[in-house]
């Protein structure tokens, strides 16, 4: 996991000790070194925070090439870049890594090289030959890149807080914070910084100011799969089989194992030498430390078990908000910080999850709910989803448009300005018909980000790689190609195929047999209303005084006592450590 940062304008070598500070603002994100480096022209400056994976020897970035003065700042890993150097015919000594392929792929063929690439990836790359910045992202946005415009300049960064360090940005509440918990699309909580779109390719014109942003890869153009679903579950398993390795460091890695199907199957696949499970004393509900441990027998893997109480958590809550950012909704967020945090403990540079499955393969309950209807849902079983199903229930006998009963089911909050309910209804247009394609579309548009997002930046807050194996390029394609039925048959076992994999793979029945998704849930929103309620409320109030009047609406929300599920009160507490982050941030 390392960092980039950098600035690009007709006088960027001017600026090159502020490009430094913006590099040495993140260097949490590569402790193997934080450089940086002017070009040739003086046009621009990127630096680099380096985490050295592939080659622990290897000189950190940014990389130069010295005959054509192309300048490269890169954050990744790029896994088939071994298997592209002698496609493209471009030579690489025995110890050189993804970046040296990057760099002298870009000097060959330029941006057409991001179609080639499999991997997780933020760049940036100048080429003064033609005066011109480019940023990129991989296709699922696991790499954060950010960037704002400030007069003829274009800066960028991984963190939000390097880029509104290097200048004032004011605060802004998205109305989508409220409807779903995070903002979407590009947008963040900080007037004229934006999130660089996934699959995307900005390009900056030094000399003009010009600029121009291009989708270079779309999910939706892949054509639907043609074959029975014996020919499905061979090929899927093929697939599985031939690209899980390919994200497999080298040396010690652990894996995040919840003792679901997801993790479980990538125990099976990966054989990591640890694996790392959360548990709560006293909360069955989120306990599948039985199963994690039946997987972790099975392979022989060292299994580490984290068990955090309120008390981790009121002492995390700062260092938590201060590496995300901004608030961002996701369930898992305390429970992969205590986890990441212990690996980092271990001395281990890598963590593996399985991130993925869900949203291809129709794993979560909304899914079956849209899929399904409530009634089928809750007759099958899953009763504790009432509250959920009750958003589609009561519509006076009329029948939900699938856009709008997807809508009601992703919000959390009132969508005041509609923008949820029209990147639902989008997605559900761009697949065509598809509602399970339709599902995946407005998840990536809603839910995806924070996932993505809170994975990349918790696991950085402790210079960790975080690799997602499920989300390999050609996996996904051919997992959101298949058929819904292929996906999903019966609405209380979602991910059908992948279910079938581990099973003729020989996994235990308790991973694949399990029927109800928990992953790494945690009790937080119990403890908010229960040991932790006066101090909740008293860090809420005290946001309050110190809180942009915009913003106190969404903080007082968090003041009524919410569910068990309810992750209002979460959601303003967050806000209001994130709050106080900025504050101080501001002060220094």
């Amino acid at each position: 996991m390392c960092g980039v940062a950098g600035l690009a304008g007709g006088d960027a070598s001017r600026h090159e000790a502020t490009v430094g500070a913006m590099g040495r603002s993140q260097s949490h994100r590569g402790p193997d070194g934080t450089r940086h480096a002017a070009s040739g022209d003086g046009r621009a400056v990127l630096a680099m925070n380096t985490l050295l994976i592939v080659d622990p020897s290897a000189t950190p970035g940014p990389y130069l090439d010295q005959e054509t003065g192309l300048l490269l700042a890169f954050n990744g890993e790029i896994y088939n870049f071994r298997r592209q150097a002698v496609a493209w015919g471009i030579p690489l000594a025995a110890r050189e890594t993804d970046a040296h392929f990057l760099l002298r792929a870009w000097v060959k063929i330029g941006p057409s090289c991001l179609d080639g690439l499999d991997g997780m990836f933020a760049l940036a790359v100048y080429d003064p030959e033609v005066g011109r910045l480019f940023l990129a992202r991989d296709r699922l946005g696991e790499k954060p890149l950010y960037w704002r415009l400030d007069g003829g300049r274009l800066a960028f960064a991984s963190e939000v807080s390097t880029l509104t360090g290097y200048g004032a940005a004011p605060l802004v509440l998205r109305p989508e914070m409220v409807a779903v918990e995070t903002p979407v699309g590009v947008d963040t909580p900080f007037q004229g910084v934006q999130l660089l779109a996934p699959a995307t390719l900005l390009t900056f014109d030094v000399a003009t100011g010009s600029l121009d942003q291009q989708t270079w890869w779309r999910l939706e153009d892949r054509q639907p799969f043609d074959g029975d679903y014996r020919e499905a579950l061979a090929r899927y398993a093929s697939v599985l089989a031939e690209q899980v390795p390919l994200r497999v460091p080298a040396g010690d890695f652990a894996l995040l194992l919840s003792g679901g199907l997801d993790s479980g199957l990538l125990a099976h696949l990966t054989r990591p030498p640890v694996c790392v499970t959360v548990r709560y004393p006293g909360e069955d509900r989120h306990d599948e430390s039985r199963s994690a441990a039946i997987v972790a027998r099975d392979i022989g893997a060292e299994l580490v078990m984290v068990e955090p109480d309120s008390a981790d958590f009121v002492s995390a809550l700062p260092h938590m908000a201060s590496a995300l950012d901004y608030p961002m909704g996701n369930a898992s967020t305390f429970s992969e910080y205590m986890a990441y945090r212990k690996v980092s403990h271990l001395g281990i540079k890598v963590v593996v999850g399985g991130l993925g499955p869900d949203e291809f393969l129709m794993g979560y309950v909304r899914h079956a709910l849209a899929l399904f209807g409530p009634d089928v849902v809750l007759n099958a079983g899953l009763d504790a989803y009432r509250p959920l199903a009750a958003k589609l229930m009561h519509t006076a006998g009329r029948e939900l448009d699938p856009a709008e009963a997807v809508a009601r089911l992703v919000l959390r909050g009132p969508d005041i300005d509609g923008r949820i309910r029209d990147l639902v209804a989008d997605s559900i247009d761009r697949a065509c018909g598809d509602l399970a394609r339709g599902l995946t579309l407005a998840d990536l548009a809603t839910a995806w980000r924070p996932l993505v997002m809170t994975s990349d930046k918790l696991a950085s807050a402790f210079a960790l790689e975080r690799r997602s194996p499920y989300l390999a390029r050609e996996l996904v394609e051919l997992s959101y190609r298949l058929p819904v039925r292929y996906k999903i048959a019966d609405p209380v076992a979602g991910k059908r195929i992948l279910r079938d994999t581990a099973r003729t793979l020989g996994l235990p029945s308790a991973v694949w047999g399990s029927r109800d998704k928990l992953g790494f849930a945690s009790p937080v929103p119990a403890w908010l209303n229960g040991p932790l309620r006066a101090w909740a409320d008293a860090r809420i109030h005290a946001a309050l005084t110190e809180a942009p009047s915009g913003w106190r609406p969404l903080i007082e929300r968090g003041l009524d006592p919410g569910g068990r599920f309810d992750r209002t009160r979460m959601q303003a507490l967050m806000t209001a450590a994130c709050i106080s982050d900025w504050t101080v941030r501001a002060a220094a």
